[in-house]
Parts: C-alpha cells; sequence; structure tokens
C-alpha cells in the first residue's frame, strides 16, 4: 500500500491495464529498455490489447537503439535526452503511419522507459526514466510526463516488477487522472511503497497542463516522502540530482529566504569567494545550491505553496539554483551531497547555527549520537563556512573563534577548527548584521517602507510587482506593527550615510 489519498479506490495493476485496454479511444506504442517489457506486459496478460497497442518494441542493443532514436551526445542510454528521443520518434510514427480519417475518435500515445536495474555485485543501484507523450482529445496537441525513479530493492527481479507497476500507474494517470495533477502524482504510488522506488524527479507539460506549476510538483514529491530531496533550475525547470550533482564542488546554504536579504546575498559571495580560493575546489565545476527545508516550510502547520513559490520566485530571478528538502540536520543533507560527488564540498552558516549544529539533544535520535553524525560529515571532505552573527541583547559579535561550547563537545569543535573544516568568514558586510528575514517580512504585511533598502538590488520590485509575501500598493500601516530598534537604527544609517 503507497501513499494514496484514502476516497479514492486503488485498483489493482491488472484492473488498470484492463481499463486502458477497455478503452476504444486510447491507441498507441510502448519502447522500453532495459528491465525487460514489464510495463506492457501488464496490457498484454489483461485482456483486449488488440484495442490499445499499436506496437510494443524493446531496442536493447545499442547499435539498433542508436540506428532508431540516434547517438546520445554523452553516450548515455538511461537518461532523459534518451527518453525524449524515445516517446517524440514514436509518437511521430504514430502520425505518419495511421491515417486521422480512419482513427477520428482515437487518442494517441507513446509511452517508453530506460532502466538500469541494480547490478550483479549489488554496487550500482537501479535508476530510470519513463515518460508518456498523449492526447486527451483528438483534436489536441499532446501532453508530456516525464518522472525518475530510484529503486531500491536489492534484486533486479524485484526492481523490474516494480517498473511495470509504476509504469502502469503512470499511463492511467495520463488518460484518469490528468485533470487533477496531484492525485496522479500520489496514484504513482498505488500499490507500490517508498521503501520499492523513489520519485526524485517529475514534470507535466502540455495544454492540460497549462496552469501547473512544476515547482510545486517538485515540493509535492517531497511533502508526500516520495523522495527527500529536489532540485529546480533559475527557469524553474524541476532537475535530476544526479545530472546537477554528479563531481561537482557543491556550495549549500540554507535559510528561510522570506525574503532573502542583503545578508544572504553576503554570505553567498563571501562564502563563494573562499570556496573559490580553495586549492582542492575546481572553479569550473561549482554549484551553488539555495536550500529550503520542509520543516522551514511548514513552520506554522501546512506547507504554504503560495508562500513556497514567493521565496522561489525571488531566488529563481537572482539565477539560484533552489534545492527544496526533508532534511532536518546537516549530516542528512552532507550524505545526500556525497552520493553524486566525494569532490569537496562546503556548506555556509551563520554562526549562532553553531550552537545547534553542536548540540547532542538533536542526535539523540542516532544510534551513535553526535559522533557517529560528525563522522557522517566530516569523513566526506567537507568544510563550513561561518558567517558572524551579532547577539541582539548584548551586541557582542559570535564566530568560530568565540563561539560557546558545551566544554563535553569543545574537544571534538577545537579538532574542526584546527584541522581548518569550521572557517570564519572574516570578510563580512559588518553594516548589514542587523538585517533579518522575518523584519523585513513584518513590515511588508504592516504597510511599513523602509525593507526596500534590507534587500538586494531589484527584489525590491519584483516583490511589489507580482505583490509577493502579502505585499499590497496603498495598503494603510499596521498601528499595531513597530519595526525594532535595530531596524530603524539601520535604515537612519542609510539614510545618513545617503547624504
Amino acid at each position: 500500500m503507497g501513499m494514496n489519498d484514502k476516497e479514492r479506490v486503488i485498483l489493482t495493476p491488472n484492473q488498470k491495464a484492463l481499463k486502458i485496454n477497455l478503452n476504444p479511444a486510447i491507441y498507441g506504442t510502448f519502447a522500453e529498455i532495459g528491465a525487460g517489457q514489464e510495463v506492457v506486459r501488464h496490457f498484454f496478460r489483461a485482456g483486449g490489447a488488440s484495442g490499445t497497442i499499436a506496437k510494443a518494441m524493446s531496442a536493447y542493443d545499442k547499435d539498433f537503439s542508436d540506428a532508431i532514436y540516434g547517438k546520445e551526445a554523452k553516450g548515455r542510454y538511461v537518461c532523459k535526452p534518451r527518453l525524449i528521443n524515445m516517446i517524440n520518434h514514436e509518437y511521430r510514427l504514430i502520425e505518419e503511419r495511421l491515417k486521422r480519417t480512419d482513427h477520428p475518435t482515437k487518442t494517441f500515445f507513446s509511452f517508453a522507459n530506460t532502466i538500469a536495474t541494480i547490478n550483479f555485485s549489488k554496487t550500482v543501484q537501479g535508476h530510470g526514466w519513463m515518460g508518456v507523450k498523449f492526447q486527451t482529445d483528438p483534436s489536441k496537441e499532446p501532453n508530456e510526463i516525464i518522472l525518475h525513479a530510484r529503486f531500491h530493492e536489492q534484486d533486479a527481479l524485484l526492481q523490474q516488477a516494480t517498473t511495470g507497476i509504476l509504469g502502469v500507474n503512470l499511463i492511467y494517470g495520463c488518460f484518469n487522472l490528468y485533470q487533477n495533477p496531484k492525485e496522479l502524482l500520489l496514484s504513482l504510488y498505488d500499490n507500490l511503497h517508498r521503501d520499492q522506488v523513489e520519485i526524485d524527479m517529475i514534470e507535466m507539460i502540455g495544454p492540460d497542463f497549462a496552469e501547473v506549476d512544476n515547482r510545486l510538483l517538485s515540493l509535492q514529491l517531497v511533502k508526500n516522502g516520495m523522495t527527500e530531496a529536489v532540485i529546480f533550475s533559475p527557469d524553474g525547470a524541476n532537475l535530476q540530482a544526479a545530472d546537477v550533482l554528479y563531481k561537482k564542488n557543491i556550495l549549500a546554504i540554507r535559510g528561510s529566504f522570506r525574503p532573502v536579504t542583503k545578508v544572504n546575498i553576503d554570505m553567498i559571495l563571501k562564502g563563494m569567494k573562499h570556496f573559490q580560493e580553495d586549492p582542492k575546489v575546481d572553479p569550473e565545476q561549482i554549484q551553488v545550491l539555495f536550500e529550503i527545508t520542509l520543516n522551514n516550510l511548514s513552520a506554522a502547520g501546512e506547507v504554504d505553496e503560495q508562500d513556497f513559490l514567493d521565496r522561489a520566485d525571488i531566488l529563481c530571478s537572482l539565477g539560484q539554483t533552489v534545492l527544496v528538502s526533508n532534511f532536518s540536520q546537516y549530516y542528512k543533507l552532507v550524505e545526500y551531497f556525497s552520493t553524486h560527488t566525494s569532490k569537496r564540498m562546503g556548506i555556509i552558516l551563520g554562526a549562532n547555527m553553531l550552537y545547534q549544529l553542536f548540540d547532542e539533544k538533536y542526535y539523540r535520535d542516532v544510534n551513535g549520537g553526535i559522533l557517529e553524525v560528525f563522522g557522517v560529515m566530516f569523513s566526506r571532505d567537507l568544510k563550513m563556512y561561518v558567517y558572524p552573527w551579532r547577539e541582539q541583547d548584548t551586541g557582542q559579535l559570535e564566530t568560530v573563534e568565540n563561539a560557546d561550547i558545551h566544554p563535553r563537545i569543545k574537544p571534538l569543535y577545537d579538532y574542526l577548527v584546527f584541522n581548518k573544516r569550521l572557517k570564519d568568514i572574516e570578510d563580512y558586510n559588518p553594516d548589514i548584521l542587523d538585517i533579518f528575514s522575518r523584519d523585513v517580512l513584518a513590515m511588508i504585511k504592516a504597510g511599513y517602507s523602509g525593507w526596500e533598502r534590507m534587500v538586494p538590488t531589484y527584489v525590491d520590485t519584483i516583490i511589489k510587482d507580482y505583490q509577493l509575501f502579502g505585499y499590497l500598493p496603498n495598503i494603510e500601516k499596521d498601528p499595531s506593527y513597530q519595526p525594532p530598534d535595530r531596524v530603524q537604527k539601520y535604515l537612519q544609517g542609510q539614510l545618513e550615510s545617503k547624504s
């Protein structure tokens, strides 16, 4: 039993395949590479397949595959470009070979997958791409749904069976649930479980998905437990993690970015400068990620999708790649990165986060406690770049050098400092240390001006133009709100510097 809407009746793969086969309007082709022909097998065995299947094929030989679909630039066969070539090629053949005058009521489709199951020595886990190009009406242009899956079962035959079920779920969802993309997404786990398969990327495009924001689909993958992290590009396209992170020097910054402030930008710029100067970092192979955690998005309970999109819109407009994760602890994030790269990694964090990082209470559910956690983190090639924090009550500047770490943990802390795994960002901008996202957000909602000088150039324009974070033009000031003294002091300093 997977992650499903309790009110929806869950059909078996055989029932789904039969329902598709008995629909006289659905007609198309299957092309499968790797993992057998497990998807089309369900349709053949369900009965009535001649009414649905125009062709089923499997070009296992690489030369045959290249002759049909063309050579891939990187010589890879289990990749998104290969899948897209497959569904486009097969769909084009349907249109060329089946005359519309003979099939006026048919909605055509082409299903394809390219899968690599677990190898014999179990050193390479199974994964693959599958997709469908399909019509929902004979007069409409086709839609496309493409996904990437990772298979977690430790047996190739089990992974093949999972591939078959997932493919049937996808095809059934395309024709029966396309009007509700969220429900379609949930239905992919019908008769499956997260322990069997992880879906870490999906996109829906076409006339029936014109209103679908694929970034929200990414968010749903994490929210529904289908994967632990998703990535999307500055243009909002969903990305597959391996394509983005493979053998890269990854530099990540975690935050609420609600909204992004001048402090966030100074942190990434100065951290990036230190990272690039590291002799073990290739400046041409750096991948910067702005990470938003799910618990950050759901701090007030349910995940606020509009709030998420507001943050994403700003980060994307600044040209940033965004990671949405379910990693509440940094060591999980590092573990995730290390599945894609063995190169030096960097994390930028504020000095205030050091106390949480080195607090044993956060690791009570880990068998080896804080020692196991730091073994996971720093057995990898990791450096942490620490941006100073000004204590609001005392005005004291907190850094790596003067952090008040518990005496029991201090030897571990000193060891990491001595080995330069923890490094202060010393060339920070002292004038912006009193800027906090929560103050900017509160001022926007309360109708107070001045917040514009606390965010990066153009971010204020984006917030106003798109009315993000509750901004409304000509809103009356909320008399119950008063900006904190530190904010008023900062804004006064800005005015004085200009004059």
